[in-house]
């Protein structure tokens, strides 16, 4: 009788353990499980949820987005910002003053050019001569003075020259508006309200374009342009070409209306330094219509090819 609940009491504390686990799977030893089983992936707790629906969740094919849009002239530029963190560490004074300067130094700094796009002697069929065309100007990105210098000559002195004052307006990218006086030297002393446009175009094209109104009532235009080609980085072959036209015929500076005068040359230049480079190269140029006839009335040549050489320099 003694043996036999000595027997029992291993079933009797195992009873409540069992009662405790009652409805539960118990898993096999180790030893049981089979050697290629693998473990059930858990339940997704937001299955058959729309997330796209949720406050501040976006649908998975919304979650990715494209670059931002580029700024454009036409978009207005956001507000300065009011507060400084930097005044809370710095003295207030000090930091407006280094703003100010940051301000100047990114877009309202005074700048100054003088450049010397041609200074050149040329030798042709017929005399010698020499030829200049430049510019200087003063101001910021929007407003500037520009001051603007033509002529030709020969050994016998000036033959043609010229000299603008401009104001000088930005007005859209690359695009200059410019409006002032010309003066021209020779060969008659006459003065001209000057409108005109300065540009770059497409493929880095230079180009520009006047109209002149003189103090006797002539109307003259000017279409011109440039492009530099870049061979090597220190040599440069720059094609060039000038239009001048005519209103109306005037005696006294032998200019017949329409066409007048072209020009166009080809110029090998060496950049020694990007302020500094000598140039050879050959120009064609051609008197039209009146102005051919005032010009071999005076015995002057119509069509004039003339090799070049000179500098091109800026500071």
């Amino acid at each position: 009788m003694k043996a036999s609940l000595i027997a029992l009491l291993p079933a009797l504390w195992a009873a409540p353990a069992m009662a405790q686990h009652a409805g539960h799977h118990a898993a096999p030893p180790p030893s049981a499980q089979p050697a290629q089983a693998s473990p059930k992936p858990a339940a997704d707790p937001h299955a058959g949820h729309d997330m796209g629906a949720m406050p501040g969740m976006d649908a998975p094919s919304q979650a990715v987005q494209g670059a931002p849009p580029l700024p454009d002239h036409e978009t207005a530029a956001p507000s300065p910002p009011a507060d400084h963190l930097a005044d809370k560490v710095y003295d207030p004074a000090a930091m407006d003053s280094a703003r100010a300067l940051l301000r100047e130094e990114h877009g309202g700094a005074r700048l100054s050019k003088v450049m010397a796009n041609l200074v050149e002697y040329r030798a042709g069929s017929g005399a010698d001569g020499y030829h200049w065309d430049g510019e200087a100007w003063f101001g910021g990105d929007l407003n500037r003075f520009v001051l603007k210098s033509e002529g030709e000559g020969d050994r016998h002195g000036v033959e043609a020259g010229e000299v603008q004052a401009l104001y000088s307006r930005a007005v859209s990218l690359y695009t200059d508006l410019q409006v002032g006086v010309r003066q021209d030297v020779e060969p008659k002393s006459r003065t001209y309200a000057t409108v005109g446009v300065q540009t770059l175009l497409p493929y880095w094209v230079q180009a520009g374009g006047a109209l002149f109104l003189s103090n006797k009532g002539d109307v003259l235009g000017r279409a011109e342009g440039a492009i530099d080609w870049r061979l090597t980085q220190r040599l440069v072959l720059q094609p060039r070409a000038e239009l001048n036209f005519a209103a109306q015929d005037t005696p006294e500076t032998a200019t017949g209306s329409g066409l007048s005068e072209g020009e166009l040359g080809l110029r090998l230049r060496y950049e020694v330094r990007r302020e500094f480079a000598p140039y050879v190269g050959v120009s064609w140029a051609r008197r039209f219509g009146r102005t051919a006839d005032y010009a071999r009335a005076q015995g002057r040549d119509v069509l004039d090819t003339s090799f070049v050489v000179g500098v091109r320099a800026w500071f």
